[in-house]
């Protein structure tokens, strides 16, 4: 699926989310309050409301929460079939990141199935993938 990325409007409040894999490290905003975990990125805590959010670098590996396998062609220049999968996020509780699951033959994908980051940059983006760890 390299061949076709639709790519996210940077901002002030995600900017660090997608440009976290410049250095290999994958980040979600933790609140300095409570430690929840923040994602999507957004500049208030929703358990305890504080503004005192900011990034935290977590493992970058996870488990696969579920998955579907997608056969459907939506733009000449995608690679199908390819896998889009919820991947619960180690070090993060709470957070699941949806992303595709790359590097491995899509029936070879399960639930459960360790996971670890592989980010694919696209100009100033790295897009946080994931391949069987």
């Amino acid at each position: 699926m390299a061949g076709f990325r639709l790519l996210p409007r940077l901002n002030a409040e995600n900017r660090f989310f997608w440009t976290s894999g410049s250095d290999g490290q994958l980040r979600f905003l933790q609140c300095e309050a409570c430690e929840t975990f923040v994602h999507p990125p957004r500049p208030i805590c929703p358990n305890c409301q504080s503004e005192a959010v900011s990034p935290a670098t977590v493992p970058g590996t996870g488990v696969i929460d579920t998955y579907t396998i997608n056969h459907q062609k939506w733009q000449p220049m995608l690679e199908v079939p390819y896998v889009i999968a919820r991947v619960a996020i180690d070090g993060a509780p709470g957070v699941y990141l949806t992303t595709n699951i790359i590097d491995c033959p899509v029936e070879a994908v399960d639930i459960g199935d360790a996971v670890k980051v592989a980010f694919e940059q696209h100009d100033d983006v790295w897009l946080p993938l994931f391949e069987k760890a």
